[in-house]
């Protein structure tokens, strides 16, 4: 049997990451996968998605582009090639995932792993083998979460794993959950001429994120004849003449029939406990408890991502493999999740870090917001995205900056600087005295703080 310093058992964006940390620190090191390298994020999450919303989001500039004064001729879609693109990219970025690996010099196997307490895991693959590891770190990730809806398992119905299955565009499709997965996959089918209803059983969509953020992103989706129902209960499910058929109570108690040729479940996830449901671990609800620096409650094993809850985002499981595997290598750190990012790929963006004015508050702080609208961007306007804002929310007596919101072309990529405010633990006069480029959407950072000061110039 072969020994190792760690063990890490999962390849997706937590697993893959802490497997490398590790070698990085001399430690011998396993990665065990039971799918394919990457994970849910690389092969049905994240990259599939953003790649489909690419081509969403070209087809809607196309169209734009004719207001403009340039037109080309009948717009021709290919799902067939849309989803050989998608399938490109992820292969691409799995070859390279595996070529950090062999470089790492570490071990992959190939198979479902299942720990036991005394840090033995057995592998059950093409052939079943164990190894024995000092230290484990458990990222198994989550699958999705399909509620127990009567009669739902009677239809054809997607989840986020299966939907980049689909073999034609849909005439109409119904998303049960107006969640990040439920808007961004509105977003693509409603691009490629399908007619999309959201039903979601909260007052509003995306309800974790600022309420500003529903708000807009409400209208944007609006406009572009997306249906969302919220404040619905999805009563129970049918299949009549080849359609989809929800059954709807909504809070005013009328009850109506949703009829669609498609129907996708995107409620949530849950952790995938595969492979170390056995170990006894302590739990904080369906998820691993783990502490700051990562580790459960069996002395030298950890977890991270999905399986911990908390933000159930890549970018969160890959800062928290790296936490957990220079711990397992005998350092000292802790998870700091006050500097991650969420970020929704909708259109228009949507992106935020920190806290919400309504978690400010509720916890406390004396806190004074302001808002700076896009219409007054001059990058924005030259890009016909006007929608969306930027908006700060800061600690009035200093001016720490506590979290930010915004919505709009580019947020995505922008959130990092307000993130970077926020770990440095900086204020919104720093932010107004930095110098950004103009033209561009960027510019909209400066104007929020200098307009929280009250010195806005373009506001």
């Amino acid at each position: 049997m072969k020994s190792y310093d760690i063990a890490v058992v999962g390849g997706g964006p937590g697993g893959y990451v802490a497997a490398i940390v590790a070698a990085k620190r001399g430690k011998r090191t396993a990665l065990i996968e039971a799918g394919e390298l990457g994970g849910t994020c690389l092969n049905r999450g994240c990259i599939p998605s953003k790649t489909l919303l690419r081509h969403a989001e070209l087809i809607d500039e196309i169209k734009q582009a004719k207001a403009w004064g340039i037109e080309t001729g009948e717009l021709v879609l290919s799902l067939d090639k849309m989803m050989a693109r998608k399938d490109q990219v992820i292969q691409r970025l799995r070859t390279g995932i595996a070529a950090l690996l062999k470089a790492g010099k570490i071990d992959v196997y190939r198979g479902l792993g299942t720990v036991q307490p005394d840090r033995t895991i057995a592998i059950a693959g093409e052939t079943d083998e164990s190894i024995r590891a000092d230290k484990v770190i458990l990222a198994t990730g989550s699958v999705p979460f399909v509620p127990p809806i009567s009669g739902l398992d009677q239809v054809r119905y997607h989840t986020s794993d299966t939907i980049f299955g689909v073999t034609s565009i849909p005439t109409s499709l119904t998303i049960i959950g107006g969640g990040v997965i439920g808007v961004e996959f509105a977003c693509i089918f409603q691009s490629l001429g399908a007619k999309v209803t959201i039903v979601e059983m909260a007052e509003r969509i995306v309800p974790s994120e600022d309420a500003d953020v529903a708000a807009a992103l409400t209208k944007a989706l609006q406009k572009k004849q997306i249906t969302i129902m919220t404040n619905t209960r999805v009563e129970a499910a049918a299949v009549r003449d080849g359609q989809q058929i929800l059954s709807l109570t909504h809070s005013s108690g009328e009850r109506e029939e949703l009829h669609s040729e498609e129907l996708l479940v995107a409620v949530g996830r849950k952790p995938n406990l595969s492979g170390v449901g056995q170990l006894g671990l302590e739990m904080d609800g369906p998820f691993v408890q783990v502490n700051r620096q990562l580790e459960t409650s069996m002395d030298g094993v950890y977890a991270v991502g999905d399986l911990i809850g908390g933000w159930q985002l890549a970018h969160a499981a890959s800062a928290e493999g790296s936490v957990a595997a220079r711990n397992a290598a005998g350092e000292q750190v802790e998870m700091d999740d006050r500097i991650v990012p969420r970020c929704i790929y909708t259109h228009p963006e949507i992106a935020s870090v920190g806290l919400t004015e309504q978690e400010a508050r509720k916890r406390g702080y004396q806190v004074k917001t302001s808002v700076y609208q896009h219409a007054g961007n001059g990058k924005a306007l030259s890009l016909g995205q006007t929608e969306g804002f930027v908006k700060l929310i800061a600690e009035e007596t200093y001016g720490e900056i506590l979290g930010a919101v915004m919505v709009g072309p580019h947020v995505t990529e922008m959130i990092a600087t307000p993130s970077a405010f926020i770990h440095l633990e900086g204020t919104v006069e720093e932010m107004a005295a930095m110098i950004y480029p103009h033209p561009t959407v960027s510019e909209t950072l400066m104007e929020a703080a200098a307009k929280w000061l009250g010195r806005g110039i373009h506001s």
